[in-house]
């Protein structure tokens, strides 16, 4: 009988967590503060404690947290941001809707994160900012980067959507160590809601207070509006929930690295895959597990897994120089995003798969390969 695996088992996951949960769901609706209530400036106290960062200002989604970063650093048409160009497409997005040019630099093949080499050459005198993506949970070397944005004066802007709860090798949180650090609070996510949500973290008091101001129509109280804003509020509901996960996401993380770690017991000895890496300058959160498949095979073995019951994805089937909307940024210089996207495959990593899954998966892994030679 054919298993069923999934990437993120949503349903499974809220079953564990009903009993507890439902009940503060239903005092939080009798209260009737539904929006900007208690709720949401309780998880913001709990979520900066958790990362050891003064400011967590939370707003309706990871995407808003990107241009309110943005906005929040004066950020204007004709200003250029460096921005990795293999990663969603949310930061090639904000950058866009605010006028500023997106400059697309490659990342490097093995962890997927900015080429700071290739980041310090593509600086000009129109650049302001760098938004390294901590894709899949792990980040390029920080200090590095942070030495090149300094020597240039230009801001840094962390987009942390898949890398809360990760350290950098100095057991920082990442998301707090750049000017500004963004995060999503989406269902996949490694700490997530039942629906949109997303957050900044700033340790500078001055921009902690603009940004919120922008989040909430940019006003300094209410119906006096000092600034241009945007409506970006996380709803109560949402806090309630993601005050609920919160205490849980070290544990699930580190499930997660469990299973990573028996991924890569079971697969290093196949030749067909380049497994994952944990860079020396992250302690991950192993947001995905991405291999990468060789020899044109990643699109007939994510078939031959999808058959036999088990999800697999690809993040992302173009870099964004690729896509339609944003081509004419694009430069023939992101031959590793380019390829990347050829190759990349991530397998199922929840943190409610069991081990009896990860030998099914990886079984059907080799499976693919003997029935191929």
């Amino acid at each position: 009988m054919t298993r069923a695996i999934k990437m993120i088992d949503l349903p499974a996951e809220y079953l564990q967590l009903q009993s507890q949960l439902l009940p503060k769901i239903d005092a939080l609706l009798l209260s009737g503060n539904y929006i900007q209530g208690n709720a949401v400036k309780e998880f913001e106290k709990e979520l900066s404690i958790y990362l050891n960062v003064k400011h967590v200002i939370s707003c309706g989604n990871g995407t808003d947290a990107l241009q309110i970063a943005l906005m929040g650093l004066n950020i204007k048409a004709g200003d250029e941001i460096i921005i990795p160009a293999f990663s969603y497409v949310a930061v090639i997005e904000v950058i866009c809707l605010l006028g500023a040019k997106p400059v697309l630099v490659d990342v490097d093949p093995t962890y997927f994160q900015l080429d700071n080499h290739l980041v310090e050459q593509a600086i000009t005198s129109k650049t302001k900012a760098i938004i390294p993506v901590h894709l899949f949970g792990q980040c390029t070397n920080f200090d590095e980067l942070l030495k090149i944005a300094k020597q240039h004066n230009i801001y840094v802007i962390e987009d942390t959507a898949q890398a809360l709860g990760a350290k950098n090798h100095k057991n920082q949180f990442l998301g707090t160590i750049g000017d500004i650090g963004c995060t999503s609070f989406f269902p996949t996510k490694n700490l997530s809601c039942f629906g949109d949500g997303g957050a900044l973290f700033t340790n500078d008091d001055e921009l902690a207070k603009k940004i919120r101001m922008i989040a909430n129509h940019g006003q300094s109280k209410k119906y006096h509006h000092e600034i241009v804003g945007v409506n970006s509020r996380l709803d109560s509901i949402q806090a309630v929930v993601l005050s609920h996960k919160l205490p849980l996401l070290n544990t699930n993380l580190q499930k997660k690295k469990e299973i990573a770690h028996l991924y890569i017991n079971l697969l290093e000895k196949e030749p067909n895959i380049e497994l994952p890496k944990a860079s020396e300058y992250t302690e991950a959160s192993w947001h995905q597990f991405t291999i990468k498949v060789k020899d044109g095979l990643r699109n007939p073995l994510k078939t031959f897994l999808q058959e036999n019951g088990i999800d697999a994805m690809v993040y992302y089937p173009k870099s964004l120089g690729q896509q339609t909307a944003y081509q004419h940024f694009y430069s023939s210089k992101n031959l590793v995003s380019d390829q990347l996207c050829t190759e990349v495959l991530s397998l199922p990593i929840h943190p409610l798969l069991t081990e009896a899954d990860i030998i099914y998966i990886c079984k059907n892994i080799h499976n693919f390969f003997n029935a191929e030679s």
